[in-house]
Formats: structure tokens, C-alpha cells, sequence
């Protein structure tokens, strides 16, 4: 028996390299940084996807006859053994954070080729006629491989949306990252109807209808993460084209420090939220991230002693212990109506997910008059615009004034990624809108150079930048007396709301973003 047993740990020690008291030798083993190490082709390829999946490993060298394993547990013998046995190799296993590894995983695995591989090419042009067209809807059909790949490799890529794009001489697929679109893969033809088919049964849409634009929900269980797609497609005069966005209800709702704020913003934005009654408006173009800080506001609420209920269009996430309503125009739901119920249920918050026509917002401003705190959003470029947008909607001024508790103007720009960065120095037009928004030179900024953790394109994530106006007596009266935006927003500066521009000229100095992000976003913003 105990010969049996010294054998064992014998080839153990054979096949980590180290000793039978692992915690002895922990210290000498330092973790990883697997952003900053590219694993070989040759290393990826002897241990396939599945298997490094189910071990929480990576490999990254081989060295003749030993293979360099990243691991997130870097001791399990069983995992050493599956992967030598697979290898054919001696494994060299190296600690690195499952974080790590996982992400790792995600981005050196890259399934594009393959995609490729499963669209069947037909043998004449006339096999894509709309007529002869036949959707193999098995699991196993070429098409639904092919789809399923787009997907998985979009999530990998931590896309938010997905394009697919007719052009006449291929199908064309765009990942949005960090809110900028990429092209990564052209597809022939002739698997664009197919693709499409199978988009439009996933999503419940009408197949045979071409013409006219649908819109659809996809629920999937990727890699362990329930992710849930809003589908929308839309005639072109190329064919019909699809967006997806993708919701990863993994990720979870950030709080209100996660989302950018400087430290005397985010002061400022709370106490605005503690009014017992009245309207905060959150503005900005579509994609500015005003859902998130509407859902990260509505968490951060007592939400045992009021009831909050929401009203919206889609209902992205849901809240425990809060009554969520989702918008339905087919069955006569629409944010009007929906909003005249919600006031009868005794409700002491109400969301509402945008003010997008006359009757919402005098709906809305009567509810925050008559005692309850509304929270919503509403497209306009500055904090200053969104007011004079409720009146252009019909609201008379002094209801607008009384109502409204203040406003947040967003935008989002990318994070400088920190696996890259480094100081670069900027264009002379950074320079001088740098210059114009903080009085000061700045010439060189962290800039990121472009790795594998980024995608190359030197940004990792994104944050807010935001501009914060709370309604003061000056303001009421200049708004009421028939003062322009730029009047209300000079007094607004005056009593020390930062702009967007400069909110993102000081993250840019903390080495959080670029100017060109700053430019590229608030470049508008006066």
C-alpha cells in the first residue's frame, strides 16, 4: 500500500515539477499576467477548447517536450494528468486568477474560421432565390452552427451589438465594443437568407415577411451566462439587414460609483435622489448610457419602506422587490397609460423609461407634483436642453420649473486600457481643446498602444462623463422668464455645474480616457 503510494506521488512530482508539499513551494511560484502573454498557436493547439474550459487552464509555451499550462488552480493533479494525457506533454502548470484565465480563454480561442466552415456554398446563384430557399432548423444544421458561433464569439469579444449587413457581394457582420463598430467577418452571399431565417424563428418574428421591419427576443444559455437579444431587422435595398443587442444578465446592475461620477458629482446626484417628490430627468443621445444610471439610481432607493414601480421599453433587468411594467402599444400599454394606472397604485417612485411625447410628460409632471419622486430620460444634447424640451413637448414653463428637481446630461467614453498604456502626446486639436475647457496646457496623456486584452484598439470598458444641473431659483426664473438654453446653462456654470467637456478633460488628465475620446463624444457640448 504504501509502495503504491510513494509511486503515485512519485509521478505526480514527475508531472508538475514540484514537490508533494505544494503550499511549501507557493511563494516561488508568481502569478501570471495573461493579458501580457500571447499563448502560441502551436500550445493552443494541443489542448482543445472544451478541455481548457473544463480545467480553468491555458496553455501558452511549448518547449520540446514539456507544454507551459496557466491555471487557476495550479495543484490540481487530475487536471495536470487530463491535459499531459492529451498533450502529450510534460506539463510546466503556472498559477494565474480563474479571472485570467478564463479571459484568456475567451480571447485566444477565436472561432471565426469555423464560422466560415459551416456556411454551405451553393453549387449555382439561383439556389438563393427567396422562393428556393429552405431553413435547416436542426441543431446540427450548418447555419444554426454558424450562428451560434457569431454569437458565442461576440460575447467573448464583450460586443454589445451585432450587424448583420447585406452588401452585393457579401453578407457583412459588425461587433460593437466599447460602443465603437468592428468589422470582423465577410460571409458569401449566399448564407444571408438562411441566417436570417433562423434569426427570425429564434425571436419568434414572421419568417415569410421580408419587407417590412419586425422586432423580436432571443433567450440563450451561453457558456454558464443567461444572455438575453433584442433582435430588430429592417429592409434595405440590399436585403434585410438585423441588429441584435446582447444583454448579459451576468454582468449584474452597477451601483452609482461605477459609473464615473467625480466625487462631489456623485455627492450632488445623491442628494437629488433623497427628495421625497419631484422629477429627475436624465439626458442624452441613444447609446449615452441613460438606462444604466436610471437603473443604478432606482437600486440604490429603499426599496422595502417606498414602492417603486417601473414603467419601460424593454424591461432589461429585473429588480427584486420592485413592480417592473413593460410597454405593450399592440395591447394598448404605452408609457401614457401605463403611467396613468401607475399613479392609482400608490406608488412613491415611479420610473419611467423615456419621456417621448406630450401626454407622457404631463402625465409625469403631475405624478412629481402631486407627491412622487419620477425618475426618466429624455433626449437632449446638455442638462439645459432637456428643459427646454418638455416645453418644446407642450409643458407650460413654471410646471417644468416646479417639477423638475435637476438634471443629468451623459455621454460614454472608452477607458484608456491599462495593459497598454503609456504616455503619448496628443494631436495639436487635443491640445487646444484641452486647453480651451481646463486653462492649462497638457501635451502628453496616457494613451493605450493596443493589446490583446483591448483588442488592439488601446481602450478597455467604458465610462460616464456627465454634466449635473440642479434646478435653482435663479434658474426657475430665468426659465420661466423666457431665457434661452445658453442663458440657463451660463447661469448653471456660473453656480458651478462642471460641463460634459470638462467632466471628460478631468478624467482624461487622471488618465482614465483620451481627449480624442473627450472630443469625439462631447465635442458639441458648448
Amino acid at each position: 500500500m504504501d509502495g503504491n503510494k510513494n509511486s503515485a506521488g512519485s509521478s505526480v512530482d514527475q508531472l508538475t515539477g514540484v514537490g508533494a508539499k505544494a503550499e511549501e513551494i507557493a511563494p516561488s511560484l508568481p502569478r501570471l499576467n495573461l493579458l501580457r502573454q500571447l499563448p502560441t498557436a502551436e500550445a493552443l493547439q494541443l489542448i482543445p477548447e472544451t478541455l481548457a474550459r473544463k480545467y480553468r487552464a491555458i496553455p501558452l509555451i511549448v518547449d520540446g517536450d514539456n507544454l507551459q499550462v496557466a491555471m487557476a488552480d495550479a495543484y490540481d493533479v487530475l487536471a495536470i494528468q487530463a491535459l499531459s494525457a492529451r498533450s502529450k506533454k510534460r506539463i510546466e502548470p503556472m498559477p494565474a486568477s480563474l479571472t485570467d484565465v478564463l479571459e484568456a480563454i475567451d480571447f485566444n480561442y477565436r472561432a471565426v474560421g469555423e464560422i466560415v466552415k459551416q456556411i454551405p456554398i451553393p453549387a449555382t446563384a439561383a439556389e438563393t432565390v427567396l422562393e428556393k430557399v429552405t431553413v435547416d432548423v436542426g441543431e446540427d444544421a450548418p447555419v444554426v452552427r454558424a450562428l451560434n458561433l457569431i454569437i458565442d464569439e461576440a460575447i467573448k469579444a464583450r460586443s454589445s451589438d451585432i450587424h448583420i449587413e447585406p452588401e452585393p457581394d457579401r453578407l457583412r457582420i459588425r461587433y460593437r465594443i466599447d460602443g465603437t463598430l468592428h468589422d470582423v467577418l465577410s460571409l458569401p452571399p449566399s448564407i444571408h437568407l438562411p441566417l436570417l431565417s433562423r434569426i427570425k424563428i429564434l425571436g419568434g418574428m414572421n419568417i415569410a415577411d421580408y419587407h417590412h421591419p419586425q422586432d423580436g427576443q432571443i433567450s440563450l444559455n451561453v457558456k454558464e451566462k443567461e444572455i438575453d437579444i433584442r433582435v430588430a431587422t429592417a429592409y434595405t435595398v440590399n436585403g434585410e439587414m438585423a441588429s441584435l443587442r446582447l444583454l448579459d444578465k451576468s454582468w449584474g446592475i452597477l451601483s452609482l460609483s461605477q459609473l464615473g461620477f467625480l466625487p462631489k458629482s456623485q455627492e450632488k446626484y445623491e442628494q437629488m435622489l433623497l427628495a421625497p417628490f419631484g422629477m429627475i430627468l436624465v439626458c442624452g443621445p441613444t447609446g449615452a448610457g441613460k438606462t444604466t444610471t436610471l437603473y443604478a439610481s432606482v437600486n440604490s432607493l429603499d426599496r422595502v419602506g417606498r414602492h417603486i414601480i417601473t414603467i419601460e421599453d424593454p424591461v432589461e433587468y429585473r429588480f427584486r422587490g420592485i413592480n417592473q411594467i413593460q410597454v405593450n402599444p399592440k395591447a394598448g400599454l404605452t408609457f401614457a397609460s401605463g403611467l396613468r394606472s401607475i399613479v392609482r397604485l400608490d406608488p412613491d417612485i415611479i420610473l419611467v423609461g423615456e419621456i417621448r411625447d406630450t401626454d407622457t410628460a404631463r402625465i409625469a409632471i403631475q405624478a412629481a407634483l402631486t407627491g412622487h419622486l419620477v425618475l426618466s430620460s429624455v433626449h437632449a444634447t446638455d442638462s439645459a436642453g432637456a428643459l427646454f424640451r418638455l416645453i418644446d413637448l407642450g409643458i407650460e414653463p413654471f410646471l417644468v420649473c416646479s417639477a423638475v428637481i435637476g438634471i443629468v446630461a451623459q455621454r460614454m467614453v472608452r477607458r484608456v486600457c491599462p495593459y497598454c498604456a503609456h504616455l503619448t502626446q496628443i494631436s495639436l486639436i487635443e491640445q487646444t481643446a484641452y486647453h480651451k475647457e481646463m486653462g492649462e496646457e497638457g501635451k502628453e496623456f496616457l494613451c493605450g498602444a493596443g493589446c490583446k486584452a483591448c483588442v488592439f484598439t488601446g481602450y478597455l470598458g467604458r465610462t460616464g462623463i456627465f454634466e449635473i444641473l440642479r434646478i435653482s431659483d435663479e434658474i426657475r426664473q430665468l426659465t420661466v422668464s423666457g431665457a434661452t438654453a445658453s442663458q440657463v446653462k451660463a447661469q448653471a456654470i456660473k453656480e458651478g455645474t462642471i460641463t460634459i467637456a470638462r467632466d471628460g478633460m478631468l478624467k482624461a488628465k487622471a488618465g482614465i480616457t483620451t481627449p480624442y475620446e473627450v472630443l469625439r463624444n462631447a465635442y458639441s457640448i458648448d
